[in-house]
């Protein structure tokens, strides 16, 4: 099984992604999603942006390498009655089910960074785009201080290091990098702008808690107890976690967690 596969379906996602729904809906209106779009959700978990994208009126798809997530992606469409908005499983280094030029938007919200072959995901997510069309990705910040980037610092701390030949996925957070990327991919720098934008996690449960829920079912901080706990050093991960999110809380209150994290937005015109 592809390795991505495996650290995406080891935990259970959709228990992060359910905090981030407002973030995700506000993000979709923020890209100019309308009715009638062709979308394309790359790397898309159970439609933190697939869903509110098709409740637009967008023809939406959705991929993702997670089996897992796709079963749970199609469950909330078919909920909501949304006919126009489908999950499949695909990887964003080769979509190879999928026609050239054919989605007015490709969009992958800190989905496709995760992909470990970054000049491959370009081209593909500019190869199913439409002429005139545009990708958008968001992808976390190496070194930033905000919560996901730090997580995954700390995680990669206590977990042994990664292959020779490994891609940081951090690394799609540099705009010198997404412009090589792309670049090899056909598209001139001017044609991609960049911002910073705010993803914000809310929920009704106490910091630690929503550290636990991280530590259960999010792959990489996963595979980082695992580690610690062979080396005898779980409850350090633990405590360092948790002074992170304690620490970050916004929301005034022990019993519930209010916590942004700042991402590079990317916008490329095709």
């Amino acid at each position: 099984m592809n390795a991505n596969q495996v650290l995406w379906e080891k935990g259970d996602f959709t228990r992060i992604a359910e905090t981030m729904r407002q973030s995700g809906e506000q993000l979709v209106h923020r890209i100019g999603i309308k009715k009638g779009m062709k979308v394309l959700d790359v790397g898309c978990g159970d439609g933190t942006t697939a869903i509110p994208a098709a409740r637009l009126g967008a023809d939406v798809l959705g991929v993702d390498i997670a089996r897992n997530l796709v079963t749970a992606g199609n469950r909330r469409a078919q909920a909501e009655k949304l006919s126009n908005c489908r999950f499949v499983e695909g990887d964003a280094c080769n979509l190879q089910a999928i026609a050239d030029g054919e989605f007015d938007v490709t969009m992958s919200i800190f989905g496709a960074m995760f992909a470990p072959k970054p000049f491959e995901v370009a081209r593909e997510l500019v190869r199913v785009t439409k002429n005139g069309g545009k990708v958008i990705m968001g992808n976390w910040i190496p070194n930033d201080p905000t919560l996901v980037a730090q997580i995954l610092r700390i995680s990669s701390a206590y977990t042994p290091p990664p292959p020779e030949g490994f891609i940081s996925p951090m690394t799609w957070g540099i705009p010198d990098n997404v412009a090589q990327r792309f670049g090899e991919a056909g598209v001139q720098p001017q044609q991609i702008t960049y911002t910073r934008e705010t993803f914000t996690f809310d929920v009704p449960i106490a910091p630690p808690a929503f550290m636990n829920r991280f530590k259960m079912f999010y792959g990489p901080t996963m595979n980082a107890f695992e580690a610690a706990e062979k080396n005898g050093r779980d409850r350090e991960l633990a405590d360092e976690l948790k002074t992170l999110f304690v620490s970050q809380n916004k929301s005034g209150r022990d019993d519930a967690t209010t916590i942004d994290a700042t991402f590079l937005l990317v916008s490329v015109g095709v």
